[in-house]
């Protein structure tokens, strides 16, 4: 299976390039990588429990609350009582969180025209095709 290998080869070069990538784009900015993935996450579905956020951020919610402490200590999140679950606890963008949110939403995006700008619209639909099949995966 030469294929198989040669696209776990090119899906790991991938990640590490896009994760090289991110480290270099956080870096510098007193904010960890985690804290920038709470903060898009926040930044695409505005408030979310604190079970939730920690679901979908694949960590424990002991996890999640150290990572929270330091966000709302910086002033990018808040808080607050859910309005009809007296158990659970909201979490949601400041002001200052959705600036940076967004920050980094646009470079996200001229990440994806850097990176795209030699395909044509349908090598484009393919990525966007193979792409959103790999992630029903996860």
């Amino acid at each position: 299976m030469p294929e198989t290998t040669q696209l776990t080869q090119l899906i790991v070069e991938f990640y590490e390039k896009l994760s090289s990538w991110e480290h270099s784009v956080v870096r510098g900015q007193g904010i960890t990588l985690p804290q920038v993935h709470a903060l898009e996450i926040l930044g695409t579905h505005t408030a979310l429990r604190m079970k939730e956020l920690a679901e979908r951020m694949g960590v424990t919610t002991g996890t999640l609350t150290v990572l929270a402490d330091r966000l709302e200590k910086a002033d990018l999140i808040r808080r607050r009582p859910h309005e009809t679950d007296r158990r659970s606890i909201l979490v949601e963008l400041t002001e200052k969180g959705h600036a940076v949110y967004t920050e980094h939403d646009q470079l996200h995006m001229q990440l994806t025209r850097d990176i795209t700008v030699g395909m044509s619209k349908d090598e484009q639909t393919s990525l966007i095709l193979a792409l959103e099949k790999m992630n029903k995966e996860f």
